[in-house]
């Protein structure tokens, strides 16, 4: 078993931060009077700090231990979940669909389905988020369990049960705006605990250059350290087994935007944007950190497969990579900056736990519980709801932790289950939100036949029914699968079933009235050039390109 030694020093620096996050509960808890204080911030935060807690959201176990781990199974192609599977998703949210979100005044999306196709999505589409929502939580739970089970030696329930009950206290108190301050405290925390930890790992190589030769002469091979070579049609042993159109179109298309567009972990914080101008900016100043957090978690990763014995082996006999970033800070780092990277992977864990179960209460209490089950009831009423279903929420997530704790590689967990829920909820928004003849029947069909197939799927590579299904290139096929599927029942469903009235889609279909227009409050500043989405959705796709041709 992987374990840590830290100081009284390093101790101190996570006791200080226990106490910091801790704190934030509490002070947030005093500025919360109703639901809509403790469930979406009462959208009064500026773009700076929603644009922060947008990418911190993020930088959970999916961030730092399975993306590290991805670059040590996979090399530098783990690069594309950024410049290819991120920043144009992120983009397109802030310039095209965020206009839709924002005005239509909707406090969930969801709730945008609702509005589109009916009821019958609306509680599809709920039901679907809340699972995900337990599941994703409980990767972040595992992954910081494996953190306590290297430091204190626990055994793996009681660092998961531990895990639970800090986060419990800080969002359970202050709702999503305690998540949110705590999240733009975490993300100076976890930038501050990667970098010495990237710098020391490429140190201890001798640079890039040497980095490149071993791990040119590893398992790895050649493109290991390159994105793109060997991924044309019939891939010439590119590492993550997938061709150029698997990862433009599986990956760049329908895993990210379904990721960043649809699921209401990130979007709930441009929903808490004081105005317009600032919910469409959140994605966008998001984006530019995202583009760089490669050089931070998968040079790590590089350093690990090339470092003989680091991180143990499995009942197997295959490498544990989710251990990989654990493993270097214990090699590399000294007490202080031990101490300052253990604080950084609970920040970031806690970070990922945290965005999924504040907004699993939002949609529990606002698109569940008030919409159909106890409706009309005092504000109070769904303020307690949301607490009770935070509570509710992070109990489950123990549960999904110990299913994560299967994977050895987490990341590709997370996948699989974007796959299946992700890509044809993104299908049924994208297909309702620019053809106005979708109907309220091809949408609720096409969403629950595309998640049915992507579960069929994952369920036939997992057996073996179908062949070389436990990579990530599976779950691009996956997601393609669920989204073509969800595509074609939508479609079909809807031309030959009564088309929606118009004053129905007014506003909720690109092109129809209102959809581009809307009331929407601008800050005095907010139509400087440089905060326009326009230019800085630009900005990031052209650094995207470049750092794509760089690493090509």
């Amino acid at each position: 078993m992987l374990r840590l030694h830290p100081s009284l020093m390093d101790y101190l620096l996570l006791a200080m931060y226990f106490l910091v996050v801790l704190g934030i509960g509490v002070f947030a808890r005093r500025a919360v009077g109703t639901s809509a204080d403790f469930l979406l911030a009462g959208r009064s935060l500026p773009a700076w700090v929603t644009g922060l807690a947008f990418v911190s959201a993020n930088l959970g176990a999916t961030e730092i231990i399975g993306m590290a781990a991805n670059g040590a199974q996979f090399g530098v192609a783990t690069v594309h979940y950024y410049w290819i599977g991120a920043v144009p998703a992120m983009v397109f949210l802030g310039i095209v669909m965020m206009p839709f979100y924002y005005r239509s005044k909707v406090r969930s999306v969801p709730e945008f389905l609702r509005r589109r196709y009916g009821d019958g999505s609306h509680k599809l589409n709920a039901g679907i988020f809340a699972l995900a929502a337990v599941l994703i939580a409980g990767v972040n739970l595992y992954a910081l369990s494996i953190v306590l089970q290297a430091l204190l030696g626990l055994p793996l329930i009681w660092g998961v049960v531990l895990s639970a009950a800090v986060v419990l206290l800080y969002v359970g108190a202050g709702g999503l705006s305690s998540a949110i301050y705590g999240e733009v405290l975490q993300f100076f925390i976890i930038v501050a605990a990667l970098v010495p930890l990237a710098i020391a790992a490429l140190h201890a190589q001798g640079g890039w250059h040497a980095l490149s030769q071993k791990v040119t002469q590893s398992a790895l091979g050649p493109n290991g350290v390159h994105a793109w070579s060997g991924t044309s049609i019939s891939p010439g042993g590119n590492p993550i087994g997938a061709n150029w159109i698997g990862l433009v179109l599986g990956l760049g298309f329908v895993l990210s935007f379904g990721y960043w567009t649809t699921n209401f972990a990130e979007v709930q914080r441009a929903f808490s944007a004081k105005n317009i101008s600032a919910a469409r900016r959140t994605p966008l100043i998001a984006a530019y950190p995202k583009l760089f957090i490669p050089f931070i978690v998968v040079i790590p990763g590089l350093v690990a497969a090339v470092t003989q014995g680091l991180v143990p082996n499995d009942d197997k006999g295959k490498p544990v990579w989710n251990d990989a970033i654990p493993a270097l800070m214990g090699k590399l780092l000294p007490s202080g900056l031990l101490g300052l990277a253990i604080t950084g992977l609970f920040a970031s864990f806690m970070a990922g736990v945290a965005a999924n179960v504040s907004s699993l209460n939002t949609v529990v209490t606002y698109d569940l519980v008030q919409a159909y089950w106890k409706k009309d009831r005092d504000d109070s009423y769904y303020l307690r709801v949301g607490r009770i279903v935070t509570v509710v929420g992070i109990v489950a997530s123990i549960f999904t932790a110990l299913l994560a704790s299967q994977f050895n590689n987490i990341m590709i967990y997370l996948q699989d289950l974007f796959s299946i829920f992700n890509a044809p909820i993104f299908a049924t928004f994208i297909v309702g939100m620019f053809w106005r003849r979708t109907n309220a029947r091809g949408g609720f069909w096409g969403l629950l036949c595309g998640v049915l197939a992507g579960a069929l799927t994952f369920l036939l590579y997992q057996t073996g029914a179908l062949p070389n299904g436990k990579g990530l290139a599976a779950t691009f096929i996956q997601a393609g699968v669920a989204f073509t599927v969800d595509i074609v029942v939508s479609v079909v469903l809807s031309l030959t079933g009564p088309e929606p009235a118009r004053d129905q889609i007014d506003g909720l279909v690109y092109g129809t009235a209102h959809a581009e227009g809307g009331e929407g409050v601008h800050d005095e500043g907010d139509s400087a050039w440089f905060r326009r989405p326009v230019t800085l959705g630009v900005g990031a796709l052209a650094i995207a390109l470049v750092l794509n041709i760089v690493f090509a």
